[in-house]
């Protein structure tokens, strides 16, 4: 019978999980969070998951690994390596399982992202159909290897670069390459908007094949940037092993509720468009639209174990919030409210505001004295991307605070009238309300940072 696989893709995380079949039996590799997609996709196809293997213990996910392999007696393939505070089948390298008569995974040792790091090659009757390979070789780029600390980036970096060139000796240029991160993960060295790969096509586009070791491990370390703080506390949390999810909806709370937690300093977070948020929200709110990576951001500057509160124009807003924020650890918002802004506001438009919003040719203007008649005058340029964006390339005489620094940097951006400004405006959205939030008048450019050379704007490197 034919072995086929499928994508479970988490993209606004950049991950995949994968679900492989024989028609009867499958094997379920690295599960987010969220396991009851994975057990709906096994019951469309009819088919008993019988094994869930993980790759690594993730550092941007809370794994559904142990909770599915709970719910579904499945047999669960952790690295013997990896010291775990749960019951799971040890795995090493050079073992081989079988799933089915017709279908097994062997385990091949790949440190480098991390130090106990497994690829899985799956097989059928013909021979190898792929590889399961996490955090090792991804399409174009292989998985960062910084993210057990910077002590271990370099050593983990030559481990990277020999794990990627034996998974291409061991297997054929036919074989397809099935990563877990790389489509927008920070987990990935870099980005690749490749939609499949095979070992044949990344020996002719992937760095660790095509680069000696040194060049490599050169090129990759100049490479990283900051990654989500997140990260900090997901390898604690996949070591005890989590639970399974609660996706019940969050406690309702009302204006006055709102308007408490405003004051008292807490994130309450509006999810509606960037667009929506600058013509109207509540007063104090923060702005992380899921029109974006929602749970990276937010994930990335809230203070870790902070009650956060939810504002979204319905409960099907509200749900899916929840579910990307449990699959990074925050299991359980402390409050929800649905409707719009006046209705949180309890019908009074005193405690709303709005943001004017620029692009970069009103910048360019503004700049050369002709500020459009309805936006302030552009005191402070603020730029709140990377540091590796702002290596390329800035706005002449802009102030640089990354977003993730911001929340601890407000004093630091001077006085004046902040016109603020990221990739695309999604992190200017949420850098606007952080300091609209702390008083500051702000403008949102909502605008690519691509076309600001086409506006006149002087540029730097």
């Amino acid at each position: 019978m034919t072995i086929r696989t499928e994508v479970v893709e988490t993209s606004s995380l950049g991950d995949r999980s994968y679900l492989a079949h024989d028609g009867r039996v499958a094997l379920v590799v690295d599960p987010q969070r969220d396991v009851d997609r994975v057990l709906a996709l096994a019951g469309r196809l009819g088919v008993r998951i019988t094994h869930v293997a993980e790759t690594h213990l993730h550092n941007d996910y809370v794994s559904g690994g142990l909770a599915l392999a709970k719910v579904t007696g499945a047999a669960y393939l952790v690295a013997a390596a990896d010291d775990v505070r749960f019951d799971r089948t040890p795995v090493t390298d050079g073992d081989e399982i079988a799933v089915s008569p017709t279908m097994r995974v062997s385990a091949v040792a790949t440190p480098g992202h991390t130090f106990h790091h497994l690829s899985y090659v799956l097989s059928g009757p013909d021979g190898p159909e792929g590889v399961f390979t996490g955090g090792s070789l991804l399409f174009g780029t292989t998985g960062r290897t910084d993210l057990l600390g910077e002590r271990h980036a370099r050593d983990l970096a030559h481990r990277q670069h020999a794990s990627a060139r034996r998974l291409a000796d061991l297997l054929p240029d036919g074989a397809q390459v099935w990563p877990t991160h790389g489509f927008g993960s920070f987990c990935s060295a870099a980005q690749s908007d490749a939609p499949a790969s095979t070992i044949g096509r990344e020996r002719g586009t992937n760095p660790a094949l095509r680069l000696e070791a040194d060049d490599f491990v050169t090129e990759t370390l100049a490479g990283l940037d900051a990654y989500p703080a997140y990260y900090a506390h997901m390898g604690a949390r996949n070591t005890e092993g989590a639970g399974l999810i609660d996706l019940t909806p969050a406690a309702t709370a009302d204006p006055a509720e709102l308007r408490a937690r405003i004051d008292a300093g807490e994130w309450v977070v509006d999810l509606r468009s960037r667009k929506a948020f600058a013509h109207r929200h509540l007063t104090g709110t923060l702005s992380f639209g899921l029109d974006g990576p929602m749970a990276t951001w937010l994930g990335w500057l809230i203070p870790w174990g902070a009650p956060v509160t939810l504002l979204g124009d319905g409960p099907e807003q509200i749900a899916e919030a929840q579910r990307e924020l449990a699959r990074i650890g925050i299991d359980r918002p402390s409050g929800a409210a649905t409707g719009d802004p006046l209705t949180w506001a309890d019908g009074d438009p005193g405690r709303t505001s709005g943001l004017p919003v620029a692009t970069f040719a009103d910048l360019a203007a503004a700049r050369a004295g002709r500020t459009p008649g309805d936006l302030p005058a552009a005191d402070v340029v603020l730029d709140v991307r990377l540091a590796g964006e702002w290596r390329e390339s800035h706005v002449s005489g802009a102030v640089h605070v990354p977003l993730p620094e911001l929340p601890a940097r407000l004093d630091d951006v001077p006085p004046g009238t902040v016109w603020v400004h990221c990739g695309s405006g999604y992190r200017a959205a949420a850098a606007a309300a952080l300091l609209a939030r702390a008083g500051r008048t702000v403008v949102h450019i909502d605008d690519a940072y691509a076309g600001a050379a086409d506006t006149g704007l002087a540029l730097a490197a």
